[in-house]
């Protein structure tokens, strides 16, 4: 397995991840969405790092998904076609997977060599949770212009 960045999507676990969207219904898409986000939440004391790489891949997905999202996906990164509408559930399954990717027992936390590329993928990981706890903007906000500031 390779591992270029420190990024969401510097690793061809990450590629893997993306590419197996391909293809899938909106339902579909969820559903492996959601699955990763289960694999590293219901880990016991361990979180596999291949889940792991999973889990901040789909997190990143979702986060980008969001309106005004500051998270943006290299498009030879990203999935080929826009993700479908997202429910917002997702959200807080993505913020938990992450909190648990960002904890002692798991391989990505203590997985790095160079404390400096670990400080980094830290700060990335934080930054997609940022997002993913900004509060979702309704219809009615986007009618009134009010709403979370970007």
């Amino acid at each position: 397995m390779g591992t270029w960045g420190t990024g969401p999507f510097d690793s061809d676990l990450a590629a893997d991840f993306v590419d197996e969207l391909e293809g899938l219904s909106s339902q579909q898409i969820i559903d492996v969405l959601a699955r990763a986000f289960l694999r590293v939440t219901n880990a016991k004391t361990h979180v596999d790092g291949g889940d792991g790489i999973e889990a901040v891949t789909a997190a990143a997905l979702v986060a980008s998904a969001l309106p005004g999202a500051r998270i943006h996906i290299d498009p030879d990164d990203g999935p080929g076609e826009p993700l479908p509408e997202l429910p917002v559930s997702l959200r807080a399954a993505a913020r938990l997977a992450l909190q648990r990717v960002l904890q002692d027992g798991s391989e990505m936390a203590t997985g790095w060599v160079d404390g400096d590329d670990a400080d980094q993928w830290r700060h990335e990981v934080q930054q997609v949770i940022e997002v993913l706890e900004t509060p979702p903007i309704t219809s009615s906000d986007r009618l009134t212009g009010s709403g979370p500031e970007p």
